[in-house]
């Protein structure tokens, strides 16, 4: 299973949520950084060799995406961001289609040959569509704000999914998500002050918090 998370606006939570929801994957589990923020909101050093933005920027096979993968524990491991040469073609959202389409491939293999799972951070904003077309699930973590609905609805990407971070006192209600995304709602998240203090203490992997490790681990099921 290949799973792409993205938000409309930021704050939304992305990171964190494809983060543990490869943390409490029971299979093997491959974390995809395309925002550059997962190292930080684990609490690991930045990674010393290239990551997937310098393989984007390149003409290298995909097999050698095996040799960048970091272990986060014995079950997950890391598909670093970090661009060693900056150039404009090193922002993901601007590599060639037929470099989504070859990470694609590569991501249903890596699943197929360990029996597991590939969790995508794609940041903020409309993912490439290049990616968005080879994966099978594609989730928009949104809050129920209107202007981040308002923006979903104007993205190309259209979301299979929807994981809401519910906030007490919107106006919006679930079936307003839903309706606004055209996708169901796989599991709500309750905003939970222990989440963010984990994140900021670079605790995530070793102590996230049990109310969202529980909601993640339904939508995964």
């Amino acid at each position: 299973m290949v799973t792409l998370c993205w938000a409309a606006k930021g704050g939304s939570g992305t990171t964190v949520v494809a983060t543990t929801l490869a943390l409490e994957s029971t299979r093997p589990a491959l974390l995809v950084d395309l925002a550059g923020d997962i190292p930080a909101v684990l609490g690991m050093a930045e990674p010393d060799r290239p990551g997937i933005a310098d393989w984007l920027d390149s003409d290298g096979a995909p097999t050698q995406l095996d040799d960048l993968l970091v272990d986060i524990d014995d079950l997950t491991v890391l598909l670093p961001y970090r661009e060693q040469h900056h150039s404009a073609m090193s922002q993901p959202n601007v590599a060639a289609p037929a470099r989504w389409s070859a990470l694609g491939a590569w991501f249903d293999a890596w699943a197929q040959n360990v029996g597991g799972e590939v969790w995508i951070d794609a940041g903020t904003g409309p993912p490439p569509p290049g990616l968005a077309a080879c994966v099978e699930h594609r989730w928009l973590i949104t809050r129920p704000c209107y202007l981040s609905l308002r923006q979903a609805a104007r993205d190309a990407v259209r979301p299979t999914g929807v994981v809401l971070v519910d906030e007490p006192g919107r106006a919006l209600r679930a079936r307003d998500v839903e309706r606004a995304t055209g996708a169901p709602i796989v599991t709500r998240l309750l905003i939970d002050p222990r989440v963010a203090r984990s994140v900021d203490a670079g605790l995530l992997s070793s102590r996230p918090p049990f109310t969202i490790r529980r909601s993640l681990r339904r939508a995964a099921a």
